[in-house]
C-alpha cells in the first residue's frame, strides 16, 4: 500500500481531497436535498464547509507523511518560513487582484450604478473587512495552499513546469468548488437558480485557472508557499467580500468576465518575461 501510494501521489491528493472535502456537503444534502433554499444554505453552511475547507490539508499532510516522512514537512515549513523574498513577488500577490476587481468594477460602473461594492454599501464597514480577511487567510490562503500549492504543485511542478502544472491544478481547483456553489444555488422550493449559478460556475474555471498559474509562478520563481497564499488571501477577501456586489446573474457574469480578462491578461505578461 505505501509503495502504491508513494507511485500516484497526486491522484490520491486530489481524490482523498475530494472525499473529505465533499463529505460535509453530502451529509448535509440528506437533509436538504443536493439543491438548498436560502434559508437551509445559511443555516447548515458552517457545518459543510468545515470539511471542505480541511480536505486540502489534511490530504496534503496524510500523503506528505506517508510519502515523505518528517523531512516532507521540514520542507513544507521551511517553504512556510521562507520570506526575504524580492518585493515584487508581495506586490503582485498582494495587489493584482485587487486592482483587477477594482478596475473591473470601475469599467462597468460607467454602464450601470449597479456595479457598487459592499465596502461602499454596507453600513458596517469594519465587520466586512475583518470578516474578509479571517476567512481569506485562514480558509483561502492557508488551509488551502497548504493542500494546492504545499503538496499538489510540487510534484507536478518539476514534471510538467508551470503553465501545464497551473492548467491542471486550477481545473480541479474548479471542480472541486462545483458541489458546494451548485448546492447553495436554491430557491425558496429547492429549485436550481441559474442566475446564482451560471456566474460563479463560470468564473471558477474562467477565473481560477489563470489565477493558479499566477500562483504556481509565483511558488516557483520565489520558492516560498507565502506569495501564493497571499493571493489567494486577496482573491477571497476583495472579490468575494470587499469588492463583492449584491447583484445576480447578467451583471456578477460580466464583472467576473472582465477579472478573467484582466488574470488570462496577467499570465501572458508574467510568462513572457
Amino acid at each position: 500500500m505505501r509503495e502504491f501510494i508513494k507511485k500516484n501521489p497526486v491522484t490520491l491528493f486530489f481524490a482523498l481531497t475530494f472525499i473529505i472535502s465533499w463529505s460535509g456537503v453530502l451529509i448535509v444534502s440528506n437533509q436538504t436535498g443536493i439543491l438548498a433554499t436560502p434559508k437551509q444554505f445559511d443555516t447548515l453552511l458552517p457545518i459543510a464547509m468545515i470539511p471542505f475547507l480541511l480536505g486540502p490539508v489534511v490530504a496534503s499532510f496524510i500523503l506528505l507523511g506517508v510519502t515523505k516522512g518528517k523531512k516532507g514537512f521540514k520542507t513544507l515549513f521551511e517553504k512556510l518560513t521562507n520570506w526575504r523574498l524580492s518585493a515584487k513577488f508581495y506586490l503582485i500577490a498582494i495587489l493584482t487582484v485587487p486592482i483587477l476587481s477594482g478596475l473591473s468594477l470601475f469599467i462597468l460602473y460607467q454602464f450601470s450604478n449597479t456595479y457598487i461594492p459592499d465596502i461602499f454599501s454596507t453600513q458596517n464597514k469594519v465587520n466586512l473587512i475583518l470578516s474578509a480577511l479571517i476567512y481569506g487567510i485562514i480558509g483561502g490562503g492557508l488551509l488551502e495552499e497548504l493542500g494546492w500549492s504545499g503538496f499538489a504543485v510540487p510534484n507536478l511542478k518539476e514534471r510538467y513546469g508551470v503553465f501545464k502544472t497551473g492548467i491542471f491544478v486550477g481545473v480541479l481547483w474548479g471542480v472541486w468548488h462545483f458541489l458546494p456553489v451548485i448546492w447553495g444555488c436554491g430557491d425558496n422550493s429547492g429549485n436550481l437558480v441559474l442566475e446564482k449559478f451560471l456566474p460563479g460556475f463560470f468564473f471558477h474555471y474562467a477565473g481560477l485557472i489563470p489565477m493558479r498559474i499566477l500562483m504556481v509562478w509565483l511558488y516557483d520563481r520565489s520558492n516560498s508557499l507565502l506569495p501564493p497564499m497571499i493571493m489567494h488571501t486577496t482573491l477571497t477577501a476583495f472579490t468575494f467580500f470587499i469588492f463583492n456586489i449584491s447583484q445576480e446573474g447578467t451583471a456578477l457574469f460580466y464583472y467576473y468576465l472582465l477579472i478573467a480578462i484582466g488574470l488570462w491578461i496577467t499570465v501572458a505578461f508574467v510568462l513572457s518575461d
